[in-house]
């Protein structure tokens, strides 16, 4: 997706409620959330804001799941909800334009921001070394949000009474599902369902993965903590949305699931509802998932490739005789981090992250590289014969 004009001319409804609860095993609650009119700066659950029109500035929700040990993870939790809305306030409402790609860039870079402030703070202060929390945050600007996920918190979108993930964990068991390793109900009853790759704090640079998603009239939104996904279904999420359209009491019956289910950890929900003339209804095409977020300066940064050429001299490349010589693009490990396990170092992202449909120019340079190895060894070889 790119940025464009706001879409809708109508009004637009949001209707949002949160609660956290520090479940049946722990002894403090280290979940944060935040809950926000962009428009007024209001972040609190009163009626202004339970109800309120998104208009020009849009909204705000974000659930932030700490670890740490101690009151560790509290701070840090605390702290990603606070600098996201700080940061917000001052890269969004200050701007001097309010589009949509002005609108995701702020969200993302508020993100980071809040990693290098808990990682500064954690720095400064040896006793909370190896403090983090995890974080999605969901900001709602025209019919869309824009989501941005580090960590294992999860969102969820209710369509038409069916609940789909709208954000991937970042997370040991999602890649080795994305591998082909394990099936998705192999991954949330294995013990290690808790290691997690990333999160706001432990290392100096973050990879926040910025997603997007079309809302229609009627659709909910969910977001919430591990407490809650690792302890209830997707499909006990789509009926308790479907059987009671009071959110207060959405977030309670599933807050109680989770509780009969065990409670292991804090247990923190946001439900949202979307209404109003400015929402179309969802129709069959509409689709629900994980869309990656491409903004317009990322689009015209795009290298064009010609696929023809570079498969003839592909083709070229392998009429060559065989030499001995063989180029291997080098791996950057990463080392997962288990949630239990605050003081466990944290890979840092040393590589940029390449939006999908790129090249990155290093690998052309390396394919050309290639290549030219082979005309070279080629021509030796001739001559030499």
């Amino acid at each position: 997706m790119t940025a464009n004009s706001f879409p809708n001319s109508g009004e637009i409804i949001v209707h949002v409620f949160g609660k956290t609860d520090v479940g049946r095993t722990r002894e403090h609650n280290e979940d944060s959330f935040v809950v926000a009119d962009l428009n007024t700066m209001n972040a609190t659950l009163q009626p202004e804001v339970r109800t309120h029109h998104p208009a020009k500035l849009g909204s705000l929700f974000m659930v932030a799941d700490g670890m740490g040990g101690a009151a560790a993870g509290e701070v840090a939790s605390a702290m990603a909800t606070e600098v996201v809305l700080q940061e917000l306030d001052t890269r969004w409402r200050s701007a001097s334009t309010h589009d949509t790609e002005t609108f995701a860039r702020a969200i993302k870079a508020a993100t980071e921001t809040a990693n290098a402030r808990i990682h500064r703070y954690a720095a400064e202060h040896p006793e909370n070394r190896g403090m983090g929390t995890t974080a999605t945050i969901a900001g709602f600007l025209g019919d869309t949000l824009y989501l941005a996920q580090v960590g294992d918190s999860r969102a969820y979108l209710v369509r038409n009474g069916v609940a789909l993930q709208i954000t991937k964990d970042q997370s040991l068991m999602q890649k080795l599902v994305e591998a082909g390793e394990l099936t998705a109900e192999e991954a949330e009853v294995s013990e290690r369902r808790n290691i997690i790759l990333q999160a706001l704090g432990p290392e100096p640079v973050v990879k926040v993965d910025l997603t997007y998603q079309q809302v229609h009239l009627g659709d909910v939104l969910i977001l919430c903590s591990d407490g809650l996904s690792g302890q209830i279904r997707t499909n006990d999420i789509s009926r308790v949305v479907a059987e009671d359209p009071d959110l207060v009491d959405v977030c309670k019956h599933l807050i109680d699931l989770a509780n009969e289910n065990g409670g292991p950890d804090n247990i923190t929900v946001i439900a949202v509802r979307f209404d109003g003339t400015g929402l179309s209804a969802a129709s069959a095409g509409d689709g629900v998932g994980h869309q990656v977020y491409t903004s317009q300066s990322e689009s015209r940064a795009t290298i064009p490739v010609d696929l023809g050429a570079i498969q003839a001299a592909d083709a070229a490349a392998h009429a060559m005789p065989k030499t001995d010589h063989t180029v291997t693009l080098p791996r950057q490990p990463q080392t997962p981090v288990a949630r239990n396990s605050p003081t466990t170092p944290m890979a840092p992202v040393s590589r940029a992250s390449v939006p999908e449909g790129r090249v990155p120019k290093s690998v052309l340079q390396l394919i050309f590289g290639v290549i030219a190895l082979g005309v070279i060894a080629y021509a030796v070889y001739k001559y030499r014969s």
